[in-house]
Order: C-alpha cells, then structure tokens, then sequence
C-alpha cells in the first residue's frame, strides 16, 4: 500500500487544513494503520511535501507549483508528466515517479521551470488515479518461476499474481498490474493475453499497439453502418446534382499494392497552359458528422502503415470499398478543378462535387516504365486510353517541381524503409524505399490541390484544418551550425531568420558531398515537425502561405474533416452559417489529428525496428558497409544503404576513454581516434533483438582513416 500517496492526494482532495483522523476517515484507512500514516506524513514533512501549522493541520508544500498530470511516457530511468491544464510535459526521473505508470493521474510538483532547450523538470507527489491500461512485456525465468520483464516500465521482471493461459520463456505478453508498490520493481502482475514468441515482430507488434492505445477494432456500431453502406449501389438521386464527369479520361497511379485509392486525375493541355483535374473520393459523402463511423474515424485520426498491414481509419467496405476510386465502375468524388498557366502559375479554380469512372489502377512502377520507354506491349496496352496524357502529366509536373524550387523550397529526403514480409508475416527483407518520376508527378497534383483548398478558405475565412510547419528555432538553428562547423561544412548564411531558399542552397552546395545523406537528415531534423491548425500559418518547407491536405479522406481525418467543411460551401451554405458550424470543430479536429499524427509515426517507426530486427537475425556474423549515423557516449549508429540501423557499443571498440565531440564524434582521447558521422565504415551484425528494436555491430574497420 502506497501511504504517501493515500495521505497527499487525500489532502489535495480536501484542500488542506486536514488532520490525520480526517486523513483515515476520508480514506477509508482501519484504525490499525494510523501509526503507519503518523509515521508516514512525519517523512513526508521532512521531505518537505507538506507542512503541518500549529494547530496540527497538515497542508501541501508550495501549492502554486503542484499540478494534476498524467503519466505519459517511461524509459529505465525517467518519464514524462504532462499537464493536464496546460498540455506540457515535464521530465521526472525514475526515483520521483512513487511507481506511477504511462496513464496514471498524478499529482506532481514543478522544480526546475522549462527552459528554451528542455523541458520543465517535476516530482510526484501522489498518483491520484491509477490506469487500467495493459502494457507489454515478456515472461523470463528465474530460479524456477516466471515472471514478467516490462517493455516499458524501465524495472527488472515483475513477479506475477494470476495467468490467464500457458506460458513459457520468451512469450510477448500483456499484462495488468495488480497491485501497487512505491516503486516499478514492487508492482505485481496479472498475465491477461498471450501473444506469441517475443521472436516474432508481428507479436511485439500486436503488443505495441494494444499497450499504446492504437485502435485495432472498430466498434460494433461502426462496423455495421459501414457494411449497411457498402452494399448499397450510387443511386441517380446520388448523381443529379453532381457534374458528371465519366466521360473524361480519370485515372490513378497509386503503389501496386494499394487497396484504398482515394485520389485521380485527370490533365488536359490548351492554348494558355493546362487544365488538372484532382478527384478525391467523397467520403464525407458516406461518413456523416457524427455518426458511428466518424466517431471511430476521429478517434483513429489516420491511418497506419506498418510493414506488410495497414490498420485503416475507416472499415475496409469504405476503403477498399464503395469510396475506393476503383476502375471501371462509377464513383462519387469531390473534385478540384484548376487552371494552371503555360508557366505553371494557379488561374481559376473551383470544388464541385463529382461523379466519375475511372479508366484504370494505374501503377508507379508502370508508369514509370512509359515515361523511361522501357514499358512492354502488355503495358502499353493497359494505358492505351491514357498513354498519350502521361508525357502531358510530366511536362506540366516538370514545370511544377521548377517552381518549387524557385520558391526556394528545400528538396528534403526522408530516409523511408519498405519493409517485405512473406505470407506468414515474417520479415525476409528490408529495402530503401525510392521514388521514382510518377510518384513525382502525382505529389506535385496533389500540392496544387491541397493550396487550392487553403486558398478558398482563406479567402473566404472559413474555419478550416490547415497544414502548418512553422519556421525552425533558433536554437535548432545554431546547433545546425556548430554541428556542420564541427564536420567543416561552411553553413554558408544560415541563421535565426534564414529563410527556407537558404537551407535550399546548403542543400545544393553539398549535393557532391558523400556526407550529404547525414546533411540532409540533419537540416531535416532542424526543422520544426509539420502539424494541423485551424490558424494560417502557412508552410515554411513548402514556401507556401496556403496549404492544407485535401487530398487522401480514406486515410486522414484532416481531409475529411475540410472536406465536409468545402461541402457545406459548394452548397451555398454562406460563410458566416459555415462558421457558425464549424469553428470548434476545426479547433478540434485540428488538435486530434496533429495528437494521432504522432502517435501513428511512432508506432510505425517503433514497430518497423522490430521488423528490421527481425530481418538482421538472418544475418547474424555478415558484414555490411554503412554511414555512421549517430554519436552517443556509450557508441556510434551505422546506417546501411538499404536504411537499417544498429549500434556500434563502445566496449566493442578498442580500449581507451572515449566521450563525444560537438555531438558529431565519438572521440579517444588518448590516440584521438574519431569516429565522426558520415565516415564510412564496414561492420559486422553480431546481434538483433526482436523485442527491443535493437542491432547490434561491431566495427570492423573505418574507410575514411585508410591511407
């Protein structure tokens, strides 16, 4: 039993002023107990946490710091609390966190305020409600009982209470805590599910996403409306009042496995320049303001990609369904109709909703194949309607993509992986995921579309779900700089008010670099993280005072959400009744869909490490050339070409005192021996942990120290 926490979140509960027989009254606490809570508050006073007056009354310390928080996040030796009133999160390391849990409410004290470069740092007093929420772990054994070892709790194996089936060593499991300790390594545990070898990154998967409240399963209501809906044919009264467009030549070009196709377009070249059309899937259509459907939807936020499986936002009868641009059959879409000058310059422009039937399931790779003269007759043949507009689509993207760049827009590449897994889930390999000239192409359409839609909004001022990726801080900045400083890179006129142009030029200055991949990903990893916002503020990577995404429905609550907003306007509502309606809900959706934004990158990029993991441990003892990556005291990371990332541990390298330089170098300072990111290097895969994520090499040698 936690009595500090009983006795301070009592007292918070009470508003101060209590004694200890209120204390046992309004806890519940038997009589037995009271010299454990005499003995308790004379700690806690000590400790400063409460003070007691003169007439016996206890009080808690310093009450203008103290906050209800919710556990967010643990490692193995600190978490983070974050304030329920104003949204930020404070470290707390693993000592001062009275065993609270990821989802526990707490009561916490402020100690050190925020800074520009980190976060305010805070105490637990109290947890004042405890989660139910299930966490990871696997079962281990010691001496001859098992027991749980956390994913996530940063303690050694919990002993366990109660299991609720068979279990043997190295299960991924999920677990409940049954009763509470002060600390993490005092908690006990009930077993509710097993899932599998921990060997298995489909079972640490599962495990990750059930742990971190990622919705697998849609609610009964939702699933029945969506199956009611997927039967249902587009009727005429569907089509009445829509422009019909199936006689103009629509396509897709999508991946070659890709089920939910929610955009299409069509292109037409005139005297004056050229007419594009982007036909996005209606789903608002179908998806109605709170429904079942919608209230999954925006709980959800977005769909996630994750290896070989996609957790959709919406039911697959929707997405893969009756709002799936499928070919050859007719469709209800909500259309962007442009007019785009001979220098690619946005003329008129108008939303109409749509009916329209799409030629074919375009594929990149095919695509491609046209545009490269390298397609086959079967190909050729496919695209027999369309093959004539597609040098149409790459001229006017040529002059799309020129503008962009004369914007100043800095051509950023992500280090993206294509994870392959075989019919039973398993990863066999791993490749870098390229983008070739069609998928170009269609992200330069869809650009327009997206500044299209902000475009109208603002000037009508509608409320509305803006994409926003505000200017990089000048602290980011001035690391930028003394990190390219410490690689003897010239940042050229990097600064504080460094416009997007000006990291576009750093860019192209050090394209010939064979740093230039760790230089890419460190301008990216300076600029501030894209989010949604019911306010303008306009994209600083794109160089665009107007954006917002329109764009893809099926698999982002942001589109739908501007969608039934544009909705609403194409049908003459007016904008003051549009604001009337919507206001709050942009404010909201804009919120949830920035909050789920994140949550799915992080599962999608926690879970592919268990997939790469999984990957390596085929390829225990090879050797592999890479980059390092990263610096850290206890060791270096190595990218491989194919963007697998393992550790190099600085036991494994030669012995000596090493410490890191500038955060570029891992340094001994002995011999002086550098290990400085971007050198080449050649090592071995000695170890890959499924469960964790983890790779480990060992280095075998450093090209760049060759003579």
């Amino acid at each position: 039993m936690n009595f500090e926490s009983i006795i301070v979140s009592s007292i918070y509960e009470l508003g101060g002023g209590v004694t200890v027989k209120q204390i046992l009254k309004n806890t519940g606490l038997a009589k037995k107990h009271e010299n454990k809570v005499k003995e308790t508050i004379k700690k806690l006073i000590r400790s400063r946490v409460l003070f007691k007056n003169k007439k016996e009354q206890l009080y808690i310390s310093e009450m203008r710091n103290v906050y209800t928080g919710k556990v967010a996040t643990l490692s193995r030796n600190f978490g983070f609390v974050t304030n329920l009133l104003t949204e930020e999160d404070s470290f707390v390391s693993g000592g001062q966190l009275k065993g609270a849990v990821p989802g526990d409410i707490v009561l916490a004290k402020e100690v050190a305020e925020k800074t520009s470069t980190r976060s305010a740092t805070a105490v637990v007093i109290a947890v004042l409600q405890h989660s139910e929420e299930l966490f990871g772990g696997v079962i281990v054994r010691e001496r001859q009982a098992f027991r749980v070892l956390p994913d996530t709790l940063g303690c050694p194996p919990l002993a366990i209470v109660k299991v609720s089936e068979m279990v043997k060593e190295g299960d991924k499991v999920l677990f409940s805590i049954r009763k509470r300790g002060e600390h993490h390594s005092e908690h006990t545990v009930d077993v509710v599910k097993v899932l599998g070898s921990c060997e298995y990154a489909k079972n640490c998967t599962d495990a990750y996403l059930i742990q971190n409240g990622i919705p697998v399963v849609f609610s009964p209501e939702c699933s029945a409306m969506a199956k009611e809906i997927g039967t249902k044919e587009i009727s005429q009264k569907d089509i009445a009042k829509r422009l019909d467009l199936r006689d103009t030549p629509i396509f897709t070009i999508d991946g070659a496995d890709t089920k939910d196709i929610d955009d299409a377009i069509s292109v037409e070249k005139t005297d004056s320049g050229y007419k594009l059309g982007v036909h996005i899937a209606d789903v608002s259509h179908y998806v109605t303001k709170d429904s079942a459907i919608d209230v999954d939807a925006l709980e959800r936020g977005t769909s996630v990609y994750i290896a070989d499986k996609v957790i959709p936002m919406l039911p697959k009868e929707l997405s893969n369904g009756i709002c799936s641009l499928n070919p050859g059959v007719d469709r209800l879409a909500f259309s962007c109709l442009m007019e785009i000058s001979k220098e690619g310059k946005l003329g008129k422009f108008q939303f109409k909703k749509t009916v329209i039937r799409s030629r074919l399931q375009g594929i990149y790779s095919e695509v491609n194949a046209i545009l490269e003269n390298t397609a086959d007759d079967n190909i050729k043949e496919k695209y027999r309607e369309v093959i004539d507009i597609i040098p149409v689509m790459k001229e006017l993207a040529d002059i799309l993509s020129r503008n962009k760049s004369d914007r100043g827009a800095p051509d950023i590449q992500s280090s993206e992986s294509k994870i392959i897994c075989d019919k039973d889930g398993i990863c066999i390999d791993v490749k870098k995921r390229v983008q070739g000239i069609s998928e170009g192409i269609i992200e330069e359409f869809m650009l327009m579309a997206n500044n299209a839609a902000a475009r109208l909004a603002m000037k009508h001022e509608l409320p509305f779900v803006y994409r926003i990726h505000e200017n990089p801080t000048a602290e980011k900045i001035e690391t930028l700089k003394m990190t390219l400083d410490g690689l003897g890179i010239n940042a050229l006129h990097i600064n504080e008010n460094s416009s997007a142009a000006d990291f576009s030029a750093l860019l192209r200055k050090t394209e010939d670099d064979p740093r230039y991949p760790i230089i890419n990903r460190l301008i990216l990893r300076t600029m501030a993280k894209a989010k949604y916002s019911e306010k303008p503020v306009g994209h600083f990577g794109l160089v665009m005072a107007e954006y917002a995404h329109f764009t893809s429905p099926i698999r982002r609550y942001s589109d739908l959400a501007i969608h039934r907003i544009l909705t609403d306007y194409v049908s003459r509502k007016g904008a003051e009744n549009i604001k009337k309606i919507y206001s709050d809900f942009a404010v909201r959706a804009s919120a949830i869909a920035t909050k789920t934004e994140l949550s799915a990158v992080a599962a999608e990029r926690s879970c592919e490490d268990f997939y790469t993991a999984e990957y390596m441990e085929n390829h225990i003892d090879e050797e592999f050339d890479g980059i390092i990556s990263g610096v850290l005291n206890s060791g270096f990371f190595v990218e491989l070409p194919n963007t697998v990332e393992g550790k190099v541990d600085v036991m494994t390298l030669p012995a000596g005192d090493y410490e890191t330089r500038n955060n570029i170098a891992l340094l001994e300072t002995l011999s002086h021996t550098a290990y400085t990111i971007g050198d080449r290097v050649r090592v071995k895969c000695v170890n890959a942990n499924v469960n964790s994520g983890q790779i480990d090499f060992e280095l075998i040698k450093v090209y760049n120290n060759e003579n």
